[in-house]
């Protein structure tokens, strides 16, 4: 075999989304990329803030010797000060440049996280569904993951994440806005879930981490606020990027922010700091870097996505979908109206519809459905959604 027999079985396990693009790549050269309605990936497609390519110019014309250079593995220092006043007026500890460390995405600051906290063998609890790349995440550094079940309206099943809890639990990874589902966990769930944490630290002789991964914090709706995961528990590590805030997802630039009242602190910043030089990640791009200390706090206009959920939302429910209306992030997560999700998302394809199984994300009965798309794609969509759901029924 010409490549590691692990990574072919992974090739497998992801094979929902190299599908998607198959599929999507087929359908476009057949019927013209106008006709087919792509729901599979979520690329933000609205343009970044107008003053972040006014900071860009301005950083280019910077005259200034060593811009860019290799700075210190955490990140330039000045930037990091910048990025931690704001984090403390977000989330409430007073963090400082310390507690900053910046990152290749929120991508990059799990895996430096990960890889500084795990031992071979320790388990990270997971509520499902949940993002598809935290399977490899975990393995990349020897965890095992341990997935947890959901409420019915995916909220945080306390007693499921218990139930899973061992001597060898490591962490509970969260991700709020939550992708696929769009569920933004209470102050409430946190509050229990920090003691349930606290309480298994105890027990189990080790910090158990709670570790979240907050890229569409911005990103929410109707007056929601997302909770700091830092009031109730010191044991946090929260990664985040502005790839849906600010729309730069290709320049991989985000940020790990380390609870500042966290034990050992200096033992686990050298950790981190060392696991993102030793793992690839150094540096996190310095252009990047500087930019977003200017644009701290700016973010994308969330109404436009607000108005094609409303729509999209609105649409699927009128063809008889059942699906939970999102808090937050660009995602719908609706019911399969059969079992397998699989062999629906196989029907929609033949209305020229692209959406991934909600197996992919261990929610099967479900289909993931993005709408960072323009709102034109949803409305022409809607009667092959209709015709599908007549298919399914027949």
């Amino acid at each position: 075999m010409p490549v590691a027999k692990k990574i072919a079985s992974f090739i497998g396990r992801s094979s929902f989304i190299r599908e998607m693009f198959e599929a999507g790549a087929r359908l476009k050269a057949e019927f013209g990329a106008e006709n087919v309605y792509d729901f599979s990936l979520g690329n933000p497609d609205l343009e970044p803030p107008a003053d972040f390519k006014t900071v860009l110019r301005e950083l280019i014309d910077d005259p200034t010797r060593g811009r860019h250079g290799y700075m210190p593995n955490s990140g330039w220092p000045d930037v990091r000060a910048a990025v931690a006043d704001y984090a403390t007026t977000e989330y409430g500890p007073k963090f400082s440049a310390d507690d900053i460390i910046m990152t290749v995405g929120a991508g990059g600051a799990l895996n430096v996280a990960l890889k500084t906290i795990l031992d071979p063998g320790d388990e990270v609890i997971v509520p499902r569904p949940y993002f598809v790349e935290y399977d490899f995440y975990l393995d990349n550094h020897n965890g095992v993951i341990k997935r947890a079940d959901t409420n019915p309206d995916f909220t945080l099943d306390l007693d499921a994440i218990a139930a899973q809890a061992t001597a060898k639990t490591r962490g509970v990874l969260i991700n709020s806005p939550n992708n696929p589902t769009g569920v933004v966990y209470s102050e409430d769930d946190l509050r229990g879930l920090s003691g349930l944490l606290a309480d298994l630290s105890r027990k189990n002789g080790r910090p158990v981490y709670l570790i979240s991964d907050e890229p569409y914090r911005k990103i929410v709706y109707d007056g929601v606020q997302v909770p700091s995961v830092f009031m109730h528990y010191p044991y946090v590590l929260c990664g985040t990027s502005y790839s849906k805030d600010l729309s730069l997802a290709g320049e991989r630039i985000g940020y790990l922010a380390v609870h500042p009242e966290i034990p050992d602190k200096a033992l686990v910043l050298g950790g981190l700091v060392l696991n993102n030089r030793i793992l690839g990640y150094v540096n996190a791009p310095g252009l990047m870097q500087r930019a977003v200390a200017r644009l701290q706090g700016r973010c994308v206009d969330v109404g436009i996505y607000k108005k094609r959920r409303d729509r999209f939302v609105q649409g699927l429910r009128e063809a008889g979908y059942e699906l939970t209306v999102p808090q937050g992030a660009f995602y719908l997560f609706p019911r399969s109206p059969i079992e397998d999700d699989v062999a629906f998302v196989r029907l929609l394809q033949k209305e020229n519809i692209l959406a991934v199984p909600g197996s992919g994300f261990a929610g099967p009965g479900y289909f993931r459905l993005i709408y960072c798309v323009d709102e034109a794609v949803i409305e022409k969509s809607l009667p092959g959604f209709k015709r599908a759901m007549e298919a399914a029924k027949a």
